[in-house]
């Protein structure tokens, strides 16, 4: 889970506590650590991973609040880009065990699905140009486009883009049923419900 400035006190001393390790070179402090670079789409991206396990933190605040917590992350991104260089550092709670390899994986791996789907979100459905911000609209357009995008990747028989997809299905009732029809299980039996 990501560590934002939602949560100010926790982040600030964590933030803290990775500063001052990283002063003393993590001097007395076990820790696992990872670095990967990745190269592409006229860019350059190095990750460094750190993970120490909580009982080398000393406690953290409002720790009883974070049951099952075992290590704290952090993640510094440099991109290089061919006309200027970018660097972020993220902080992540964990109940894995602080097994930096393992934890970038996971990161990554989550960095990678989220990209995806709001790219797609984005293009198929126009959600940044979406305006609904009142009352509980937008948590529930927000599911059903995201139930939309779950049932027209189901439906494998029209091999095309989820945009041409749902264009498709708007405009051909067969169509739509055949998308709805590939969400059901296989061995649905109504008589049972």
């Amino acid at each position: 889970m990501a560590l934002k400035a939602n949560h100010p006190t926790l982040y600030q001393e964590v933030e803290q506590w990775f500063k001052t390790a990283q002063a003393s070179d993590f001097q007395d402090i076990e820790y696992t650590h990872d670095v990967r670079v990745e190269s592409g789409h006229h860019r350059r991206e190095k990750r460094e991973v750190t993970a120490v396990a909580l009982n080398q933190m000393g406690g953290l605040y409002k720790q009883a609040q974070w049951s099952g917590l075992h290590s704290i992350v952090r993640v510094v991104r440099t991109r290089h880009l061919w006309n200027k260089t970018e660097k972020e550092v993220m902080f992540y709670l964990s109940s894995l065990p602080p097994d930096a390899q393992r934890l970038g994986k996971a990161i990554r791996q989550h960095w990678s699905i989220e990209n995806q789907l709001h790219w797609v979100l984005d293009v198929t459905f126009g959600e940044d140009a979406c305006r609904i911000r009142t009352g509980n609209a937008p948590e529930n357009i927000a599911l059903l486009k995201r139930w939309s995008i779950n049932l027209l990747n189901q439906e494998t028989s029209f091999k095309r883009s989820t945009r041409q997809k749902a264009r498709r299905a708007s405009m051909d009732s067969n169509y739509l049923l055949k998308v709805l029809k590939a969400s059901i299980p296989l061995q649905f039996n109504p008589s049972e419900v």
